[in-house]
């Protein structure tokens, strides 16, 4: 069975179809990528499964129960977690403390004191010895570290990775796409990442999904995804297609 699954999911605003019957399959230990142009949907499609935004139509499913509707703490507790563009951490609390606020929420999915579980955290994603710094001291991949850390801490199932990779440079996109490997592979958690950093998200994903306003154009194994003709054309260009033939 799949852990999570949309069903002609749909979100109207106004006159805009922002997401237009998308079906999607995440299967446990899976990472699927969704990419697309800008405006294409993505983030839409993110706050209605992670329950920021309610469907205007369309079914949401964990472990084959409908989820679409409840709200997003709701959604938390049931372990579907998200990360977002923008890291906000809580400026005024450390390092540790903004884990540990994650921590608090994992509902019974983890064990142990929440001091503990966040040094567990921040010494899995590489900031055991940052714990105290507050955020606005670490670097844009320190941050997005901590973005990350946050969502672990409470212990998710199904991880929605908001442009994690964004706007690092090579070497820290790299070491940052082994975390999110580790992440799916040493604690078993089941990731749908929208990334614009192709190598990334080719690298990474087990499949990809392709929006383009609003709607799945493709879906299939990353090498067929970039070999699809409409993918070319709204998204990845002839040149892309050429590179990677």
């Amino acid at each position: 069975m799949a852990i999570l699954e949309t069903r002609a999911l749909s979100k109207q605003f106004g006159g805009l179809r922002a997401v237009d019957r998308v079906d999607l399959v995440l299967e446990p230990g899976q990472i699927l990528g969704v990419i697309g142009p800008n405006g294409a949907g993505k983030t839409t499609l993110f706050s209605l499964i992670a329950g920021s935004q309610a469907p205007s139509s369309g079914e949401v499913l964990l472990d084959g129960r409908r989820v679409d509707g409840k709200p997003a703490y709701k959604l938390v507790r049931a372990g579907v977690v998200r990360t977002h563009q923008i890291v906000r951490p809580f400026p005024n609390l450390s390092v540790a403390e903004n884990v540990a606020v994650g921590a608090m929420h994992a509902a019974g999915r983890a064990h142990g004191p929440v001091r503990d579980r966040a040094v567990e955290v921040l010494e899995f994603v590489g900031l055991a010895e940052r714990a105290r710094a507050m955020p606005g001291t670490l670097t844009l991949a320190g941050r997005k570290r901590l973005e990350l850390a946050r969502a672990l801490a409470t212990a998710p199932r199904v991880l929605l990775l908001d442009e994690v990779i964004a706007g690092l440079n090579p070497s820290e996109a790299q070491a940052l796409a082994a975390l999110i490997r580790r992440i799916r592979d040493e604690r078993g958690v089941s990731i749908i990442m929208i990334e614009h950093v192709m190598p990334a998200v080719m690298s990474l994903s087990d499949r990809v999904l392709v929006l383009d306003q609003g709607r799945m154009i493709a879906e299939g194994s990353p090498e067929e995804v970039v070999r699809n003709q409409a993918v070319v054309d709204a998204y990845l260009g002839e040149s892309h297609r050429k590179a990677s033939a």
